[in-house]
């Protein structure tokens, strides 16, 4: 048959410009795109042998391989897998015969971004193309299993390509590229460099279920020796996750988990999943043993390896896991999703959340099993990541029971062993109906708060929490099991009511007796506290200040403002101890004094060292101290 010269179609050639171009920034691409292709070929090669054991085929051996010509500046890859006829080229390289091309070039030309760019090669079988982003010519000799002749399929890239029928060609395609000149600058590297073959295969395709072998630089096509030498094997085909758990020893495991984590030590558990069904795909998660360093960073690299049909897609597919389980290493492989699918398509994409909800829920079931069955694993990784899996009790409303049931917290229990919440109602005393926590920077500093006295005299424990995201969750979670979570830093708390059921008749004494004086101190530091009022929560200090039950407390205002949201300053409120021997002399002082002046100031103090013990400062630091050592001076 002579050789024809056809034209391409027009949405072909338009992107073979896009192509020829540069639209894509990483041009290695293209490797990926035709061992994926050669993949593909021997999958369906092999597929056909079985349905018809009739089909005059080679299956001894299928493999893809790559020939390096430095002087004639080629890249070869070929399969030997099921080819295609005469027709088959005509109708998947001539023309783009898939729905939606317009749509596809209109999102390449609108795409700006690296990733996003990248990402369009593939979605309608146009990964073939790519290859015209590093040559000047592609070339394509190929030969159905079964047929006895093949077809050569040549192009420049200039909106026209031949097509011969040829007598003699070996099963299978092979695709050879005029390779254009190294441009460092442009992102185009030299490809006829051995070494950089073997980077793009180990990196894109290490896992592709046949050997992709690479002849010697010296071997050429043929040999000439008797003996040709032989072939380097590039791929580990290794995909651990395909494979039976039994077949798999853990130190694979581990030697996979250091090579996508960067981490030199070994995960503290490994997680398989495999969904079979109308959407299958398989999974192998890792928790590590250490949090690292960069974990709470805004550049931390999260999310993990998606694969379609054991190619590597996307490093970091941030899509498959919620961010609070961000610190999760691994890979999915996926059957059925497009290949190169960008990242908003991902988001976009049912299959995706689909996988997403139910990775999530097998890392939650993973760690409530290992909360049961290996506490000091448990430790090790709560240690390590429960300040980011809290996360979840605020973001994640689906599964906030899931979060809940595997998060502990310290308490005043025990001085190192954290509770869970459904250990804490397990012994919650009789009559109690809250759950009582108090936030603060540090253990020590919650257990010295004036808050706790009256709760540790009573013996009623208090979950001590000391992450910023604790101010968050725990208004957000609002109860467990029916019970309420309640600062024991906010509002209204009579300890008294809760044990015996009625109100104390001294306390309503002690409300007439110092009724002068709270609202005259309320008067005075009107500009700073909403109310002043007797505490039931103290027993040792003088004064404490609380917030409103529906107020933000100030550790949660200042973090708001530090996320740039402006949030109104609210008024706290001061609380006094009625049996402490400083707010007896000051009601004293109050009922016998004429002249208030002295009393302003001790209130003024009064309130400052409340807002001290809460680890807070004065408004006005220099005359508290002033105000401070003047009394100091006058006590000597």
């Amino acid at each position: 048959m002579a050789t024809e010269t056809h034209e391409f179609q027009v949405e072909a050639r338009q992107l073979l410009q896009l192509m020829i171009h540069s639209v894509y920034s990483n041009k290695d691409v293209f490797l990926r795109e035709l061992v994926s292709n050669a993949s593909d070929a021997l999958d369906k090669l092999r597929l056909e042998k079985l349905r018809d054991d009739s089909l005059d085929a080679d299956v001894s051996d299928p493999h893809i391989e790559i020939d390096i010509d430095k002087d004639a500046r080629t890249l070869t890859v070929r399969d030997n897998g099921i080819g295609m006829s005469y027709d088959e080229v005509v109708q998947l390289i001539g023309t783009i015969a898939h729905s939606g091309t317009a749509k596809f070039l209109q999102e390449l030309r609108e795409s700006k971004d690296e990733a996003g760019a990248e990402g369009l090669i593939g979605q309608f079988g146009v990964g073939f193309y790519s290859g015209f982003m590093v040559a000047d010519e592609v070339s394509l000799v190929t030969r159905r299993a079964g047929e006895g002749h093949g077809t050569r399929w040549s192009s420049r890239g200039e909106g026209t390509y031949t097509l011969e029928r040829v007598d003699r060609a070996p099963q299978g395609t092979s695709v050879t590229l005029h390779l254009k000149p190294a441009d460092p600058e442009n992102q185009l590297h030299d490809y006829t460099a051995p070494w950089k073959v073997r980077e793009i295969i180990k990196r894109y395709s290490d896992f592709i279920t046949w050997p992709i072998r690479m002849l010697p630089e010296d071997s050429g096509t043929a040999g000439t020796s008797d003996e040709a030498p032989a072939p380097e094997t590039l791929n580990s085909m290794k995909a651990l996750w395909a494979r039976p758990r039994d077949q798999v020893s853990d130190d694979e495991y581990h030697e996979l988990y250091k090579h996508i984590g960067h981490d030199w030590r070994d995960p503290l558990e490994t997680i398989r999943l495999q969904a079979e069904g109308t959407f299958e795909y398989q999974a192998l998660l890792f928790l590590p043993a250490h949090a690292p360093y960069d974990l709470f960073t805004r550049d931390y690299q999260r999310g993990l390896q998606l694969y379609v049909r054991r190619v590597l897609i996307m490093d970091d597919c941030e899509a498959l896991l919620p961010p609070y389980l961000r610190f999760v290493k691994g890979v999915v492989d996926a059957a059925d999703l497009s290949l190169n699918v960008s990242r908003e398509i991902l988001q976009q994409d049912r299959h995706i959340e689909m996988m997403r909800r139910r990775l999530t829920k097998k890392v939650l079931s993973t760690l409530k099993d290992m909360a049961a069955k290996d506490q000091d694993r448990y430790a090790t990784f709560w240690r390590e990541f429960g300040t980011v899996l809290k996360e979840g009790l605020v973001t994640d409303s689906e599964n906030r029971d899931a979060v809940l049931a595997v998060a502990s917290f310290a308490s005043t229990h025990h001085d190192t062993e954290p509770t869970t919440l459904k250990q804490y109602v397990e012994r919650m005393k009789e009559g109690q109906d809250d759950i009582y926590y108090l936030t603060g920077e540090s253990r020590q500093s919650i257990e010295n708060s004036p808050h706790m006295e009256a709760f540790r005299d009573r013996g009623i424990e208090v979950l001590l929490l000391t992450d910023p995201v604790d101010e968050v969750w725990a208004d957000a979670v609002g109860e467990f099991e029916g019970k309420k979570l309640r600062s024991v830093a906010k509002g209204q708390i009579d300890l008294d009511a809760e044990e015996t059921g009625t109100s104390d008749g001294e306390r309503e004494h002690q409300a007439e007796e110092y009724a002068g004086l709270l609202g005259w101190m309320t008067e005075q530091l009107d500009e700073d506290i909403k109310e002043v009022r007797l505490s039931s929560r103290l027993t040792v200090s003088p004064a404490c200040v609380v917030s409103d039950a529906h107020d933000l407390t100030p550790a949660l205002e200042n973090m708001y403002r530090a996320m740039g949201q402006e949030v109104p300053r609210a008024k706290r409120i001061l609380e006094l101890n009625p049996d402490h021997q400083l707010v007896k002399g000051l009601n004293q002082a109050y009922k016998e004094r004429e002249d208030r002046t002295e009393l302003t100031e001790t209130t003024e103090l009064l309130h400052g060292l409340a807002v001290l013990a809460e680890g807070g400062q004065p408004k006005e630091p220099a005359r508290f101290v002033r105000l401070m050592a003047d009394r100091l001076e006058r006590a000597l």
